[in-house]
């Protein structure tokens, strides 16, 4: 064809419709693009293009039309169903409404109208060339990397949402048992009632869809009352007392030396590695009564004492239980952990025993040839009930104290 009009029929143009001559060169991707692989990364990022479901419904209907399964360059992307095949492939879908949504994706420019003289769409030919006038795809090709970076942009907020709030839940966690345990310490306080209703509440707000500035408000909330807390209970006294448990706890590894191994058999567990896990309760997301789940008794300044390889991959301060959650879901991915493998060690666990035992399986990472089966091969054994992080903590203590 000699000439590619731009203007619809009988509709006055917009900007809209001039997008493709303004597009540069260097936004053309050059290879062929699956429309439907394609249309899955639009439907992630539809916000930041303005478009609904029902919009994308109509493209989808469009994008059958089109023969091929790719998108490319090398031709024309031109469908011309009449209105009444659309809406039959939309299964039945108002033929007002189904206009309604097709002027939105040219609106956005994800659609280009290519109307013929009189306003029909057809294609003829004319020899070897080939004239069609109807919905032009091309703009959806042409923009097809800034789709896809944005369906990326939007996977890493969620990602980073889903994190956050996962750090949120276990901070609160922390908080609820913290109040407990500071009770039983120093009764009467009005800073454990204080730390206990932010627990419930914080619960409570967890069960809704938080946006990411609530979540880093209740996070900022939580952090300072467990400071709050933990500097109350942190004492000097305190501190003396924790200094001569360490002690004797690593009395105790010494005389029990040749029995500790950094992977725990399928024997009961003996010992001292026997009193580092206890039953708490805490609140349940989803739920104002408390649930029991198992809780790390042994102390986390034991834990960074025993992996100290931790702050050279992971900089800040770990004085809780959640943040030594997020150091170990830092580094998980870069020591070659799945995704899968995490949670199920989670599930199996608890979240805290789980970064127990990734930041140790990092003090000796060297040694471990999958840490991946490694993991999981220890979250099987924590399923059975015959496992305990303490130990792998007290075999690095030790070690580390006889080198």
């Amino acid at each position: 064809m000699d000439y590619t009009p731009i203007s619809p029929f009988m509709r006055p143009i917009t900007r809209a419709h001039l997008r493709v001559i303004d597009m540069p060169e260097a936004s053309v991707p050059g290879k062929p693009i699956n429309k439907w692989e394609l249309l899955r990364e639009l439907s992630k990022a539809q916000a930041a293009f303005g478009i609904t479901e029902r919009d994308l419904t109509v493209l989808q209907g469009l994008l059958s039309f089109f023969p091929d399964d790719a998108l490319s360059g090398d031709g024309e992307m031109i469908v011309f169903p009449s209105n009444k095949a659309i809406c039959a492939r939309l299964n039945g879908m108002p033929n007002s409404t189904m206009r309604r949504h097709l002027a939105r994706l040219v609106k956005v420019g994800l659609l280009l109208r290519r109307d013929s003289p009189n306003g029909k769409r057809y294609v003829r030919k004319h020899g070897d060339d080939r004239v069609a006038f109807g919905f032009d795809l091309s703009t959806l090709y042409y923009r097809s990397e800034e789709i896809v970076r944005a369906a990326e942009a939007v996977r890493k907020a969620e990602d980073r949402l889903r994190r956050l709030r996962e750090i949120v839940s276990l901070m609160r966690r922390d908080l609820a048992a913290l109040a407990e345990f500071g009770e039983d310490m120093q009764s009467g306080g009005d800073l454990w009632d204080q730390m206990r209703d932010t627990a419930v509440l914080t619960a409570r707000a967890l069960r809704r869809k938080l946006s990411l500035e609530d979540l880093e408000r209740v996070r900022t909330e939580l952090e300072a009352l467990l400071d709050a807390g933990r500097n109350v209970i942190d004492g000097p006294d305190t501190e003396e007392m924790n200094t001569n448990d360490a002690c004797n706890e690593r009395h105790q590894y010494n005389s029990h030396k040749e029995s500790i191994d950094l992977e725990p058999g399928l024997e009961k567990v003996q010992g001292l590695a026997e009193t580092h896990i206890i039953q708490h309760e805490v609140f349940d997301e989803r739920s104002e009564e408390p649930v029991h789940q198992q809780v790390p008794k042994i102390p986390i300044h034991l834990v960074i004492a025993g992996c100290p390889s931790l702050k050279t991959f992971y900089g800040e301060e770990i004085r809780h239980w959640h943040q030594l959650y997020d150091a170990a879901s830092h580094v998980r991915p870069s020591m070659g952990i799945s995704v899968s493998a995490w949670e199920e060690a989670q599930r199996c666990m608890g979240p805290e025993q789980a970064s127990i035992v990734v930041v140790a399986m990092l003090e000796r990472f060297a040694e471990i040839r999958s840490p991946g089966g490694y993991l999981r091969a220890l979250s099987v054994k924590a399923a059975a009930g015959k496992f305990s992080c303490g130990q792998m903590i007290m075999a690095l203590i030790g070690k580390r104290n006889a080198a």
